[in-house]
C-alpha cells in the first residue's frame, strides 16, 4: 500500500498551524466564565450535529468529572445526548428546534451554552443561540470555516478559519480539553 507523500504530515501541519497562530485570550475568558459558573453552581449546555454532537457528549463528560475528580465539577449536559428527546422534537416540532426547545425549557440566567459547529450555519445551532439570548444565557461557539451565522449570533466566537471539517472537529475537542485542565487549575489552586 502506497501512502501519498506528505499525507499525515500535511494533516498534522494544518492542525498545528491553527493552534500555533490562535489568540488564546478568548479561551481564557471562557475559562474564567466557566469558573464563575462553577462557583455559582449554574449549568453548562453543549450542542452540535454529527461529529460535533459526539464531541458535545465527550466534553460534557469531561466537565462533569475531569474538571475536578476529587470534588464538585460542572453540571454539564449535551443536548444531543438523549436520542428519544432529539427524535421526538425533530419529529413533532422540527429538527431546527431540537436544541432551542431544550434551552428554553432547561436553561436559566447565569448558565452557559457552548455550540460546536464546523460551518456555523446549521439552523438548529442558530435557533439554540437565539433561545439562549432570550434566557440571558451566555453563549460560546467553537467554529471552523468562515464561522457562518453562529459567529455573528454567539456572544463569543472561538473561530478557527480552516475549511476542513475534521480539523474543525479536532479543534473542538482540543479546546475542550484545554478548558477542562485550565478550570481544574482555577478550582484547585
Amino acid at each position: 500500500m502506497e501512502i501519498k507523500e506528505g499525507f499525515y504530515t500535511n494533516y498534522a501541519n494544518s492542525l498545528s498551524e491553527q493552534l500555533i497562530k490562535y489568540d488564546w485570550s478568548l479561551v481564557e475568558q471562557f475559562a474564567q466564565d466557566l469558573h464563575v459558573l462553577w462557583e455559582k453552581r449554574n449549568r453548562l449546555f453543549l450542542c452540535g450535529n454529527g461529529g460535533s454532537a459526539a464531541n458535545a457528549l465527550h466534553l460534557a463528560n469531561d466537565f462533569i468529572y475531569g474538571v475536578n475528580p476529587e470534588g464538585m465539577a460542572i453540571d454539564a449536559e449535551a443536548l444531543s445526548a438523549n436520542s428519544a428527546v432529539v427524535t421526538c422534537l425533530g419529529n413533532d416540532i422540527g429538527y431546527d428546534k431540537i436544541f432551542s426547545h431544550q434551552v428554553e425549557l432547561k436553561a436559566s440566567d447565569g448558565d452557559i451554552l457552548l455550540v460546536l459547529s464546523g460551518s456555523g450555519n446549521s439552523s438548529n445551532i442558530a435557533h439554540a443561540l437565539l433561545a439562549a439570548r432570550k434566557k440571558n444565557v451566555k453563549t460560546y461557539a467553537i467554529l471552523g470555516y468562515n464561522g457562518g451565522k453562529a459567529k455573528l449570533l454567539a456572544d463569543v466566537a472561538l473561530h478557527f478559519p480552516i475549511d476542513d471539517m475534521q480539523i474543525s472537529e479536532d479543534l473542538q475537542v482540543i479546546l475542550g480539553h484545554m478548558l477542562m485542565r485550565r478550570l481544574n487549575q482555577l478550582i484547585t489552586s
